[in-house]
């Protein structure tokens, strides 16, 4: 950490307000469970250059051009909250970003929100909800992303709308429920402590209660794809590594080339979006029971790999390139590779879930899939459709469904989340 980030994460912490003067004495908790977490290889960020850490406990610096928590390091824990928003005073919701701002930097720096947990007045309620005192930062990151229907002119930001936030389209096999799907703003909290990001969203649910309301929600584990170079590629729920061939997070190449949005992209009303990203968040059903009876042969030829290794097919080696014409047509890696899809290339970020069951005795269970990208029309939407005959179909199904603007990262203790919209 540089120490200019360091003496703004400083400065932050020490200038923070507190949320008493900002939402009084009210204030709502949400009701959550958390699991124990383990470590991890950590990576904090030096500007655009990642660099390597030795403590899964440690800090990942909140400033910088980019929002951390895309290409930083994957940890390996999720929570993730969709809010609808519900003021309709467009100050309002401006005081609150950048409230959630200033309890972001103090909460990724492993400090308490506003006055704390306790030492306040005792006829209040804290600050803090107090849950992760004593923890360390595991390494938190939050990113803030805004949907859609926050540019349906509530708020006068009809004409700030990116070209490339657009309604995703249906695709073939989609059982979304709206329950599960879109929402004007959006924060993903990973952590390697699952305690660590869920009192990160609870408290940023606290301070914008009254201007916000959780839509949806989802925890996250195991990881399923990493953008560290040379680390053990993860597995899904159905045994096989995931993500191989995934941007690491020291390719600024292919990250500037696929993932960081830049110059015309970010032009006339989207130039708030310069340094900023694309996601798409889809929560997709596994069907467990069935593809645990089916055979070893059939499972390697629908995902297009070797089980054991990973390898592509014909190939001994995980990260050997695929020949594509070696692995079946509907085959799921075949489907997918940017060779089928006219180069078009995603970041990764998805986690495992299970959910207890469903009533009739069947894991609810699945993945719930991050990508970021430069633009969804050229990603996201292009792969997607090619996956319309894939053969691994059978097993999965989208049930959730929501695309976020990502906006630049916050540069200093002055900036906040979502000033160059709001300015």
């Amino acid at each position: 950490m540089s120490e200019e980030t360091q003496e703004q994460t400083a400065a932050a912490g020490a200038t923070a307000p507190s949320r008493r003067t900002v939402i009084g004495w009210g204030g709502a908790g949400l009701a959550l469970g958390a699991a124990a977490a383990g470590g991890a290889v950590a990576l904090t960020r030096d500007g655009d250059t990642p660099v390597p850490v030795a403590d899964s406990g440690a800090a990942v610096p909140f400033h910088g051009p980019h929002q951390a928590g895309i290409a930083t390091a994957v940890q390996d824990r999720l929570y993730f909250a969709a809010f609808d928003v519900t003021t309709k005073d467009r100050a309002e919701l401006v005081q609150l970003l950048k409230d959630w701002t200033r309890a972001a930097e103090r909460m990724t720096a492993g400090a308490e929100v506003g006055e704390g947990a306790y030492g306040g007045l005792p006829e209040a309620p804290p600050d803090d909800t107090g849950e992760a005192l004593g923890l360390k930062p595991s390494r938190l990151t939050l990113t803030i992303g805004f949907g859609p229907s926050l540019f349906d002119g509530r708020f006068g930001l009809k004409d700030k709308r990116p070209g490339a936030l657009v309604e995703l389209p249906k695709f073939p096999g989609d059982n979304l429920d709206p329950a599960r799907s879109g929402g004007d703003l959006c924060v993903q909290a990973c952590a390697d402590d699952p305690q660590v990001a869920v009192h990160a969203i609870r408290n940023l649910a606290r301070i914008g209660f009254g201007k916000v309301a959780v839509r949806w929600s989802q925890l996250g584990f195991g990881k399923t794809s990493s953008t560290t170079p040379d680390a053990q590629t993860p597995r899904n729920l159905f045994g096989f590594k995931d993500g191989t061939r995934n941007i690491a997070g020291t390719e600024t190449d292919r990250l500037a080339k696929h993932v960081w949005v830049s110059g015309k992209d970010a032009e006339g009303g989207a130039a708030w979006m310069d340094g900023g990203s694309y996601l798409v968040a889809r929560r997709i059903r596994m069907n467990i029971e069935t593809w645990d009876r089916t055979s070893l042969a059939e499972q390697e030829d629908v995902f297009g790999r070797d089980k054991r290794e990973g390898a592509p097919m014909g190939k001994p080696k995980e990260h050997d390139a695929p020949f594509l014409k070696a692995m079946k047509p509907d085959s799921h890696v075949r489907l997918a590779h940017p060779d089928s899809n006219n180069g078009a290339t995603i970041l990764r970020r998805g986690y495992s879930f299970t959910d207890g069951t469903d009533g009739l005795g069947r894991l609810e269970a699945g993945l719930f899939f991050l990508a970021y990208q430069k633009d969804v029309r050229t990603g996201f939407i292009p792969v997607q459709t090619s996956l319309a005959t894939d053969a691994l179909n059978e097993y999965i199904q989208h049930v959730g469904s929501a695309h976020f603007a990502i906006p630049s990262g916050v540069r200093n203790k002055d900036d906040w989340w979502g000033r160059g919209l709001f300015s």
